[in-house]
């Protein structure tokens, strides 16, 4: 039998115990008052923290983050480690901390509607660590748009070539996406924007560019809102120069293309234009693709079977409607001599071979040609070629660009 003295020592024990645990709990709490005397929370026991903020850009559980600007930064203090993957499958993307240790960025754009997860740590001047994490979603394909444009950065291209923009989405903001997209020339020419409907924008100078300047194209569309709930993803410089100054002309009355370079006669060269049923666009027409060789389907152009070729040597196009100017090795079966008849079903043909080989009329006027040059077609019986029909715009007056501005 237990004696009562022993048993009620060991109720007091045990309150005792719960009574320490409880002021225990209550002081990793910070709930404790520090005593008069100075002890307590703040004595030299306590924890210090580091003075190193790290600040990563996208929110953590935030979504329509940027895919360019998603980065993260820190003060007082320098990175040390940066980790970022993708949320689903656990892949890392690549990145870099900068050389002082203030921020990383990674290495590529991110995907649009991507979950990722980044985690950061980082140490203050005394060496006391921080860190910080965000998980977060890139803005959706659903509520972004991007604009495929040429030329690419790096590219010489002829003196025709404009910027021109192919959005996505249409947009009904046109000020502001246009106002954020600058284009500006070593030559000092102004340069201004057309809107063709909702999608396209193109930008030219009054005139052809000078040759050899230096265009830059600067976007700052990350964040823009274009349409109602549509917001830009594209921020970044692109530079392309302008080479030597080319326009060849084809005059439908004689058959013939002179082609002239930075003022002066290359070479005059015998074509074939359109037939009476299928005429030549007339017009200013800027070259936008070259092949060496490809296949010309008259199904693909809105006829009927007439030709399925699949081997045109030399083939540059001159509209999105399906003109090229090209070589032409099957043209003497039956045809005259190139120089005296139009026989083609609206494409300018020059004399070629099979396969592309050889020293050639068309071969010549391929390889000295560049995307960007202008091949002008005069007193052919058709229209003139739509401004948007290629890259065309040219064949408006700088009254009629400039009024399609939204700037």
């Amino acid at each position: 039998m237990t004696r009562p003295d022993i048993a009620a020592r060991r109720v007091l024990g045990a309150c005792a115990v719960l009574m320490v645990g409880t002021l225990t709990l209550t002081g990793c709490g910070g709930d404790a008052k520090a005593s008069d005397s100075g002890k307590g929370g703040g004595g030299k026991d306590a924890v210090k923290n580091s003075s190193a903020k790290i600040a990563i850009s996208a929110k953590d559980g935030s979504t329509g983050a940027s895919i360019n600007a998603t980065g993260v930064q820190v003060s007082d203090g320098k990175l040390t480690e940066v980790k970022m993957t993708e949320a689903g499958s656990g892949k890392e993307v690549p990145g870099s901390i900068s050389a002082d240790g203030s921020s990383w960025k990674p290495k590529e754009a991110l995907d649009r509607g991507t979950k990722y997860q980044i985690s950061a740590t980082a140490k203050d001047a005394g060496g006391l660590p921080a860190a910080a994490n965000s998980i977060f979603t890139t803005v959706s394909k659903t509520n972004s748009f991007i604009g495929t444009y040429t030329p690419d950065d790096g590219a010489t291209v002829g003196v025709g070539m404009p910027v021109s923009f192919t959005f996505d989405k249409a947009i009904s903001d046109k000020k502001a996406v246009q106002s954020h997209i600058s284009v500006t020339s070593s030559s000092g020419q102004q340069v201004v924007g057309h809107w063709f409907g909702t999608q396209r924008l193109d930008f030219r100078p009054q005139d052809y560019w000078k040759a050899g300047s230096k265009v830059t194209m600067n976007i700052d569309l990350d964040g823009v809102q274009g349409a109602n709930g549509l917001y830009g993803v594209q921020k970044k410089s692109v530079t392309f120069t302008i080479g030597r100054a080319q326009v060849s002309t084809v005059d439908v009355n004689t058959q013939k293309m002179t082609v002239v370079r930075d003022g002066r006669t290359l070479k005059s060269v015998p074509v074939s234009t359109g037939s009476p049923q299928h005429t030549t666009y007339n017009g200013q027409m800027v070259i936008s693709e070259k092949f060496t060789q490809t296949r010309m389907n008259s199904q693909t152009v809105g006829l009927g079977g007439e030709y399925d070729i699949a081997d045109v040597p030399h083939a540059m196009r001159l509209t999105t409607s399906g003109t090229f100017i090209h070589g032409n090795y099957w043209y003497n079966q039956g045809n005259p001599p190139f120089g005296q008849e139009g026989t083609s079903h609206g494409c300018v043909g020059m004399a070629d071979v099979r396969g592309a080989q050889g020293d050639t009329t068309a071969k010549w006027f391929y390889d000295n040609s560049l995307i960007g040059d202008v091949v002008i077609v005069k007193n052919s019986p058709d229209k003139t070629v739509s401004p948007d029909n290629g890259l065309n715009g040219w064949n408006m007056s700088w009254s009629e660009w400039t009024a399609g501005s939204a700037g």
